[in-house]
């Protein structure tokens, strides 16, 4: 077995278990599930955002995140809006429902995170950070792990 090996079993379980439980808690406080959340957090920080703008961060395929974002418009959390120059692409944005729902929510997310990180220093999540940080720009700059 490599030595990347249980690191990479780590991570994933790591990755895992904080996934679900700020989701729990999420889904408790606030009836939104953490995709849901993710996806209402890039809608408000990309300009003009698209399915496909969403697709490039969270490399899943355009249907996962063309369904999902149908589940945010019925929940009347965004909508799809006709893009100005293509009019065969949408342009997502937040309703002010969206809005609430997004800053609502943003302190439930940072507080469950902050409480499951707090037993490690705040330099070694400094390093943590960086690390997967320079990780996650190398494995997108050669474009690894896209949906096929």
């Amino acid at each position: 077995m490599s030595h990347v090996t249980p690191i990479f079993t780590d991570l994933v379980r790591v990755e895992t278990r904080l996934y679900n439980a700020v989701g729990a808690r999420l889904r408790a406080e606030q009836g939104l599930g953490l995709g849901q959340f993710e996806f209402l957090e890039i809608i408000d920080r990309v300009p003009g955002c698209r399915v496909l703008d969403i697709v490039g961060e969270v490399a899943i395929t355009v249907g996962a995140v063309s369904k999902a974002v149908d589940r945010l418009v019925a929940a009347g959390w965004c909508e799809r809006v006709a893009h100005p120059q293509d009019r065969r692409s949408s342009v997502l944005r937040l309703t002010p429902e969206g809005k609430k729902q997004l800053a609502a929510s943003r302190p439930i997310v940072e507080s469950e995170l902050a409480s499951l990180t707090a037993a490690i220093p705040p330099g070694e999540l400094t390093r943590i950070a960086a690390t997967l940080a320079t990780l996650r720009a190398t494995l997108e700059a050669g474009s690894h792990g896209q949906p096929g």
